[in-house]
């Protein structure tokens, strides 16, 4: 019964966005009325949620005769994971991916239709109708189970483990998806004549929205996997994190590029629009089509070839209309010393880092059919490239502030102090205690950009917690690299296991069944800075998934991270494999992320504000502009 209804609702969906899409091309061309192309766009909404909650309704109510209710739900799985179990597996995923895209083109159909807003619908409409097509036929959950299981294994253990589970993933959603609007209006421009001319000041606030979003849910899981994975880190460059890094960087740098309205960059503002989204869909395929090995990936599906095929399709038509952009008229050339050119090295930067870690992401998987096997792409790769370019963006970001005056010599002024803080750090550390040149380098540069915001009056708060949570960032990933140290051993009861000033102890090994699961934990005793702590690591077994898990025990402090992790126990319970990691200043990786999404936020609202005052009257009454109308 579930299942035929949660079928109905991905077909009332199929039907909805296309039509959606015809209608919407009929306001485009004819300067038809907007309501029943808006009225289908809320359809398709209602049946991405009506799918959805169906799917729910089936997890929290164990009915095992739907197939993704007996491959990810289970009777013992609490109440939380069984809600978030909707998006632990692809099929599911699939329909939260479909409900925040949904979400999207009904915001976008909530203002008053010109051919600019029509036509991007109608490109929103036709990349709905695509996800709804692959989630009918190639991605169905509701499809039925013959016979049906009395139980079923619950999702992965790793994804019960962590309350970030019931966040992250939506967050992310919303970021990547919220690229689709900028995508749309970008090559809905070419196509809307005069109207499309100030396509990057309506697409701007929905890329904050966008960028927001996606820091908050980047920046969360790299805390969930320090958290949860009990390997001590945070960032591995595996595949499916570079997908995410990837439309964060040139989302960045179109948010820099569009600055002032992005008069004379309107190429740079079109191809990065379109970069953003084009790069979600790559980092669709590669987590969904089974491409790369990765914990965070998904198996391999049918939905592959289809995803590839769609973003080729995708590719083509971004190519074909934004070389229809007009040519903006001719423009005094910016001067070097100026902040318009440093924002634009900036983003040309943070472009080329993109690249880097595109390369390194694809180049196994191109030189597998070519040469018989696959590449290796380790952390060096991106640490030779990709971080020597991002210590260089975040020095340009403590310049540009400076460069807000005209007279060189007023900026050179403002920006000696910033200048001697960096070179003051660099001499400090580097002679105390020699952590590396890229670390030197990040310390110096994180130095020059805080003292930069310290000492400048700044004329928007958004760019200044933008660019000091970048610095912070910068600061915990540097110190955390150049100053970590980790050992592991096979400690007997008693033993002790010694890294840089701090201790553990094992006292003792415990088994247990905790939640109707197999545990073994450890007891250790753990001494730092003279005060002594208890801490419990364990191992747990799942047996629906014949799976074991660790669950790695940390004392966070705002000075370092002290990381237990137990890796195996002697049958007997007289000694485990223990590893220590003493990690410092990890916690300053997670405030600059809360501080640059608050940054972003409050670009956001300022960029709402802006464009409530700029409508014009027609758009507050809601009048359509037809086809002929002036923008």
């Amino acid at each position: 019964m579930l299942g035929d209804l949660g079928t109905a609702g991905l077909a009332a969906g199929l039907l909805t966005a296309p039509l959606a899409a015809l209608l919407w091309l009929r306001v485009a061309l004819l300067g038809a009325p907007a309501r029943p192309a808006r009225l289908a766009s809320v359809g398709a909404l209602l049946a991405a949620a009506a799918a959805c909650a169906v799917l729910e309704t089936a997890l929290l109510g164990r009915d095992f005769s739907v197939r993704f209710v007996a491959e990810n739900g289970g009777r013992h799985v609490p109440a939380y994971y069984t809600v978030t179990s909707l998006w632990s597996a692809m099929d599911g995923s699939l329909l939260l991916w479909l409900l925040v895209l949904a979400g999207y083109g009904a915001l976008l159909a909530r203002r008053a239709a010109d051919r600019l807003r029509a036509y991007a619908m109608v490109v929103v409409s036709v990349v709905t109708t695509c996800f709804f097509a692959l989630s009918t036929f190639a991605a169905n959950p509701f499809r039925a189970v013959d016979p049906v299981p009395l139980d079923g294994p619950g999702p992965n253990p790793l994804l019960q483990q962590h309350p970030a589970m019931g966040v992250h993933p939506p967050l992310l959603y919303a970021g990547y998806l919220g690229m689709v609007v900028p995508f749309a209006l970008a090559l809905a421009a070419p196509l809307a004549g005069a109207q499309g001319r100030d396509w990057i000041r309506r697409a701007r606030p929905w890329a904050l929205a966008a960028w927001c979003a996606l820091t908050a849910g980047v920046v969360l899981g790299a805390w969930w996997s320090y958290a949860v994975l009990g390997w001590g880190g945070y960032w591995a460059w595996d595949p499916v994190e570079n997908a995410s890094l990837l439309p964060w960087l040139t989302t960045t740098a179109l948010l820099h590029t569009s600055l002032g309205g992005g008069r004379g960059r309107e190429r740079w503002n079109s191809g990065l629009a379109c970069a953003g989204f084009l790069l979600v869909l790559l980092g669709t395929f590669l987590t969904r089509s089974g491409a790369v090995a990765s914990v965070h990936a998904f198996t391999d599906s049918p939905l592959g070839p289809l995803l590839l095929g769609f973003v080729l399709l995708a590719v083509l038509a971004a190519t074909v209309l934004t070389g229809r952009h007009r040519p903006a008229p001719a423009r005094v050339a910016a001067p070097v010393w100026s902040r318009r050119t440093a924002v634009l090295v900036n983003a040309v930067l943070l472009v080329t880092v993109a690249a880097a870690v595109l390369i390194g992401t694809v180049l196994p998987l191109l030189t597998e059919p070519l040469a018989g096997a696959r590449a290796s792409v380790g952390a060096g790769y991106y640490q030779r490239t990709a971080v020597p370019l991002a210590v260089v963006v975040l020095l340009l970001a403590g310049v540009t502030s400076a460069l807000r005056v005209r007279d060189r010599a007023a900026a050179l002024r403002r920006l000696a102090l910033p200048g001697a803080a960096a070179l003051s750090t660099v001499a400090a550390i580097g002679l105390l205690s020699r952590p590396g040149p890229a670390a030197l380098t990040a310390f110096g540069a994180a130095a020059f950009v805080l003292t930069g915001l310290l000492t400048t009056r700044p004329r928007r708060w958004a760019g200044v917690l933008g660019h000091a949570g970048l610095a912070l960032v910068a600061v915990g990933v540097a110190a955390s690299s150049a100053y970590g140290r980790a050992d592991e051993r096979t400690l007997r009861v008693g033993e002790t296991l010694r890294v840089a000033d701090v201790s553990a102890r094992l006292e003792s090994v415990r088994r247990g069944t905790p939640d109707g699961r197999m545990a073994v934990q450890a007891r250790l005793a753990v001494s730092a800075g003279g005060a002594t702590r208890t801490a419990t690591p364990q191992l747990r077994y799942d047996p629906a998934r014949d799976t074991a898990v660790t669950v790695p025990a940390i004392d966070e402090g705002p000075r370092r991270d002290v990381y237990l992790t137990l890796l195996a126990v002697a049958g007997d319970g007289g000694s485990a494999t223990v590893r220590l990691a003493v990690n410092p200043l990890v916690g300053l990786i997670w405030a600059g992320g809360a501080v640059g999404t608050a940054g972003g936020l409050l670009a956001l609202a300022g960029a709402v504000r802006s464009g409530r005052q700029r409508r014009s009257p027609a758009a507050r009454s809601g009048t359509p502009v037809t086809a002929g109308a002036p923008a």
